[in-house]
């Protein structure tokens, strides 16, 4: 399930929960909604728009819970997450192809000197998950390219 670059919601917040909560706490806030959000769970004096949306919250809390519930998607998310406020915070020095960056075989690991004098560093079996290297000394940032 690809989560795609377009601006989300944020799932935790759906939730009412942290990215730092356990998968049985993220559980527990999922299920206490959802009961409280159900539709077949209302009562049945309510407004039919009050109902309605009672049942795009529920759809939302439900979504969330399809992400975050979900291991392989929970860390996809994470990961964006992670780069998007990166990309916020920090100033992006510039784009390098990972073919373009030195290889230490006995590491496994990509290196590129920063201006600074530190190193942007990723390890072969990050490549795939992260597109944005922090220098280890200064806050610049480079976007590697596939």
């Amino acid at each position: 399930m690809a989560l795609g670059r377009m601006k989300q919601k944020d799932w935790y917040k759906v939730l009412g929960a942290k990215p730092s909560d356990s998968p049985a706490e993220l559980k527990r806030k999922y299920q206490k909604l959802a009961l409280l959000y159900h539709p077949d769970k209302q009562e049945a004096d309510v407004p039919a728009g009050e109902v309605e949306e009672r049942v795009q919250r529920f759809i939302e809390i439900d979504q969330a819970w399809k992400i975050l519930g979900n291991e392989e998607t929970k860390k996809e998310y994470d990961l964006q997450q992670r780069e998007d406020n990166l990309t916020k915070e920090w100033p992006l020095h510039e784009q390098i192809y990972l073919e373009d960056m030195s290889w230490n075989e006995d590491e496994q690991l990509y290196s590129l000197s920063c201006r600074c004098g530190g190193n942007y560093s990723i390890f072969k079996n990050e490549t795939k998950d992260v597109s944005l290297v922090c220098c280890d000394t200064c806050s610049l940032v480079i976007e590697i390219l596939q």
